[in-house]
This record gives structure tokens, C-alpha cells and sequence, in this order.
């Protein structure tokens, strides 16, 4: 198996990409290797400067980047030799399993249409996110932030994904889905979720057990997976994040708000795409690079493209 890394992507690229894939080395799979595009002469420096054998790694060169405030699918098509660019080409052609990158997040799901593209019968991909749970647990919310816009047909697809992803990814059996909304009765809600609820309800895809409030999603009792529009996944991705910098500053040391901080997590995976794709955070530290790296691989391990589309026959 073969993990592929952004070496450029992210606010401090290449040196914590290179870091995190030293840390995260050791801790691979027998059989696993990371597979890092990039400026080979950079990742070599730093690597050498920890000491570290290069040649653990495949290094891919690569002569241009993607930035964080580049148009994503303008630039992916004008920079033909970045990382990003590179690297999804690899994936597509079956040389790399995987794909991981800190760097623009619509550049990599603009990639991921356009070179690996969608499953068969999805209608857009879509971004999720772990929410850790007040009984210890973590949750999934989908989508938070590749599609602003939804049609209730994708929200329905969004369960789906998710609920396959929560069972094989995240180990957990019959995943309870829920539809975030304004109230828990079946007649809440905007258009949206109304219509999105009537798709659901009944439906033998996936364990709907119906609206979650927001104050009840990170309870546990409710949901394992929790779907919404990108729109509004956004706005509470970027308020718990929110949430977490507040608590440091308060100098709160707490075990369940420290698991808030992005870094244990790592990445969020793109689902309904034909390969394994990883987007983390761009202002990832080393060590949230590591995790990004191990939950690629957990990803790959999991087979869940493969598992999607069985579903989907279904």
C-alpha cells in the first residue's frame, strides 16, 4: 500500500508535512509506504536535518504549488506539475493507493472530480468531520462545507455515505442517522429537510431515527452520524473549533474538550469519490499530519470505496 502525501500543501509546508511523515512512519502498517510530492530538495533537507533516511520515503518531485487562495479548479488545470495535480494523477492511474493533503480544499475536491471523479450515482461528493461525544464516543457530521446548495436526493446520499463510513471506518454497528434540524418532530424544518426527511423516513439504506436537535448532537444519546447541508456543517465545524480555542485560552485542561483540537484527528475524508482522499487542516502541525497519514491508511485498509459502490448496487 502505497500513501500518498501533499508535501506543499498547508500553511507551513514542506517542513511540517515532512515531520508528520516521520513521526507517522513507525507507525504504519507492515507493508505501508508514504509517497510524498513535492519539492524533492526541500523534503530531502528537512528529512536529513532530523536525521532521518529519505529513502523510507518515495519522493515525487513536483515544481509548482496550489496556494490556499489560488482558484481550485482554475489552478489545478494551470499548474499541471503541483503537488496536488501530481499526486491525484498517481491516484488515478492506480500508483499511489490514497491521497492526503493540509493544502487547498477546493482544489483537492476540484482534482478529485476531475481525475479519480464521482461514483457512479452520486451526486456530488461531500466532506466530513469526527464529533467527539460527551459518553466518550465520536459521531460523523456530513457535509461541512463542499456544497453549500443541497437537493434533498443528496442529504439522502449523505446518510448513506455516512453510515457506510461510521460502520467500516469507525467500527460502529448500525450507525444511528439523523437529520439536523430545528426540532425533533417529523414537520420541522425548511423545505430542505422536510423533503429531506421524507426520503429518509422508512427507508431500509441506513438506521434513520429522525431529527437531532443541535444541543443534542454531541450527547451520544441521539445519533452516530448526523447529516445537514454544507452549509450549515460548516458553521458548526468552525464553531467547535471555535469552541476549543476558547477553552486554551481560558487555560481549561479538560478531557473531553481536548478532544475537540483538530490535530488527533487529522484529516476529513471525501466520500463519494472513486478513491481514498484525505483533506486536513491547513495550519496542521506535524503531529496532525502523522494522524492524517494513519486515517488515510485506515481508510484504505477499510476498502470503503469498494464498499460504497455495493451499496449503491444495492
Amino acid at each position: 500500500m502505497i500513501i500518498g502525501v501533499d508535501a506543499m500543501g498547508g500553511d507551513f509546508a514542506p517542513k511540517n508535512e515532512v515531520l508528520g511523515a516521520i513521526k507517522a512512519f513507525p507507525r504504519l502498517k507492515a507493508g505501508s509506504r508514504i509517497a510524498l510530492f513535492g519539492d524533492k530538495n526541500q523534503i530531502e533537507a528537512i528529512a536529513k536535518a532530523e536525521g532521518f533516511d529519505v529513502s523510507n520515503f518515495d519522493a515525487i518531485h513536483t515544481t509548482e504549488v496550489i496556494g490556499m487562495n489560488d482558484l481550485p479548479a482554475k489552478a489545478f488545470v494551470q499548474k499541471p506539475d503541483s503537488s496536488i495535480s501530481v499526486g491525484f494523477t498517481a491516484l488515478a492511474e492506480g500508483k499511489i493507493n490514497g491521497f492526503a493533503s493540509a493544502g487547498n480544499t477546493g482544489a483537492m475536491m476540484a482534482a478529485a472530480m476531475y481525475s479519480v471523479k464521482v461514483i457512479d450515482g452520486i451526486i456530488r461528493p461531500c466532506i466530513s468531520t469526527d464529533l467527539p461525544l460527551m459518553n466518550g464516543k465520536t459521531a460523523l457530521l456530513l457535509d461541512v462545507g463542499f456544497n453549500s446548495d443541497c437537493k434533498p436526493e443528496m442529504l439522502y446520499q449523505y446518510a448513506l455515505l455516512g453510515s457506510i463510513y461510521a460502520s467500516e471506518v469507525m467500527d460502529i454497528n448500525n450507525p444511528r442517522v439523523a437529520l439536523l434540524n430545528i426540532g425533533e418532530e417529523e414537520e420541522k424544518g425548511d423545505l430542505l429537510t422536510k423533503a429531506a426527511y421524507e426520503l429518509m423516513k422508512g427507508t431500509s439504506d441506513f438506521n434513520f431515527v429522525g431529527n437531532v436537535e443541535g444541543h443534542a448532537i454531541l450527547s451520544g444519546k441521539v445519533a452516530d452520524v448526523v447529516v445537514c447541508d454544507g452549509f450549515v456543517g460548516n458553521v458548526v465545524l468552525k464553531l467547535a473549533e471555535g469552541f476549543y480555542r476558547v477553552a486554551l485560552k481560558q487555560g481549561i485542561d479538560n478531557e473531553y474538550f481536548n478532544r475537540f483540537n483538530y490535530e488527533i484527528y487529522g484529516g476529513t475524508p471525501a466520500l463519494g469519490v472513486n478513491a481514498p482522499v484525505i483533506i486536513g487542516h491547513g495550519a496542521s502541525s506535524p503531529r496532525a499530519i502523522m494522524n492524517m497519514i494513519l486515517q488515510t491508511e485506515h481508510v484504505i485498509k477499510a476498502e470503503l470505496v469498494k464498499k460504497v459502490k455495493e451499496a449503491l448496487n444495492k
